[in-house]
């Protein structure tokens, strides 16, 4: 039963500390933000310990020290959370837990399962924690067996795709989904220098470390292109350490602030997505919303927004002289440059955090609806 008529207790169960920005927790966020606004009571749950089948009980000596010392310092230090780099609403709960299991979770009207680990927690839930949701930002098999990964897709919940691609998969195994492409917030990213005022020979691009990211790729990309244009400058920014023996023209930036990360974009000519696979792409994603031109291979970003000569030049994943191709094709063409950069700043003015969180907001209502009837019916029995 909801906590009144309009307003529902929805817990999202994240799978880790939000210590380092993630595209996926700030989806989480978004939606956290939105429902608090529209009247909800929304908790966050970030647990120190993510695996049910990697207890604390079942670590050797060093590495449950190192566990209870990490809670104890996060929980201390309020470090876990994203407040440096993403502003969550102070009406959002955001606990620090030790684990997923029940005890550590509300009772509440919905429980929104975020990773394929956490479904496998959410199902062990009694029907107090609420009607189970799984948000599905991507194809985990990257982080998880193969076997139990899509185990969790075909769990007892309603299921939410934030991609096309996702929900071909969940169609082709049988099961039902919901389609809500992520929003944007156009606060946090705009347009601020014309795309026709930009030097031609700027570029950009998200690095990092995982191998399916496809940095190698976009690296090796830059340096057939500056064959070709000796002029070409690549500004790098991410989360991980600076890589080593950057080429001649790039420079990188660790985990630049909010409004250093919007100049960059609004600076480059071009942005380079050569990722092999992403649940939906927000780094080129938000590159349109600034007014750029990009390049993507077409793992690299959704099909939503990444159409293929008329929003973006888009590639095979893992060839990086065709990626070159691209980018050399942007930065020569300027007619095509700015068409693309227009049609694409245009297309993504559709995809708002209002739009989506609506969608996901009616889906919640609905599931809980049938539960106040009956505790309705319940009532006017007794009566």
């Amino acid at each position: 039963m909801t906590s009144s008529a309009n307003s529902l207790r929805i817990t999202f169960l994240l799978p880790m500390s939000a210590a380092k920005p993630a595209g996926g927790f700030k989806v989480v966020y978004e939606y956290a933000n939105f429902l608090v606004a529209r009247g909800h009571q929304v908790k966050v749950i970030h647990p120190n310990l993510l695996r049910i089948d990697e207890p604390l009980s079942s670590l050797g000596l060093k590495a449950k020290i190192k566990a209870v010392m990490r809670y104890f310092k996060m929980k201390w230090t309020n470090g876990y959370r994203p407040d440096h780099w993403f502003t969550v609403s102070p009406a959002v709960g955001m606990p620090w837990t030790k684990d997923l299991s029940a005890a550590n979770v509300p009772d509440a009207d919905i429980v929104v399962a975020t990773a394929w680990e956490t479904v496998e927690w959410a199902i062990t839930y009694p029907p107090g924690k609420g009607r189970r949701f799984y948000i599905i930002q991507h194809l985990e098999t990257w982080s998880g067996p193969e076997e139990r990964v899509f185990d969790t897709w075909k769990a007892p919940f309603e299921k939410i795709v934030i991609a096309g691609w996702l929900q071909r998969i969940a169609t082709e195994m049988g099961l039902t989904s919901h389609l809500i492409p992520n929003g944007m917030d156009f606060t946090r990213f705009r347009q601020t220098v014309p795309s026709e005022d930009r030097d031609p020979h700027q570029l950009l691009m998200l690095y990092h470390i995982v191998e399916w990211k496809g940095s190698a790729d976009g690296l090796a990309a830059f340096e057939i292109a500056r064959q070709t244009i000796p002029e070409l400058r690549l500004t790098l920014f991410g989360i991980d350490p600076a890589p080593p023996k950057l080429p001649p023209g790039v420079e990188y930036h660790h985990q630049p602030p909010q409004d250093m990360l919007n100049s960059f974009y609004n600076r480059a000519a071009v942005f380079i997505s050569p990722s092999w696979t992403e649940g939906w792409g927000l780094p080129p994603a938000e590159a349109l919303m600034c007014g750029g031109a990009i390049a993507v291979t077409r793992g690299g970003a959704d099909e939503a927004f990444a159409i293929d000569n008329e929003t973006a030049l888009v590639s095979p994943i893992k060839d990086p002289a065709a990626l070159a191709a691209n980018i050399i094709r942007l930065v020569l063409d300027r007619e095509l440059r700015l068409r693309l950069a227009k049609q694409g700043h245009e297309l993504i003015q559709q995809f708002t955090w209002e739009r989506s969180g609506i969608a996901l907001e009616a889906l919640m209502l609905d599931a809980v609806a049938p539960m106040a009837e009956h505790a309705n019916a319940e009532i006017e029995t007794t009566v």
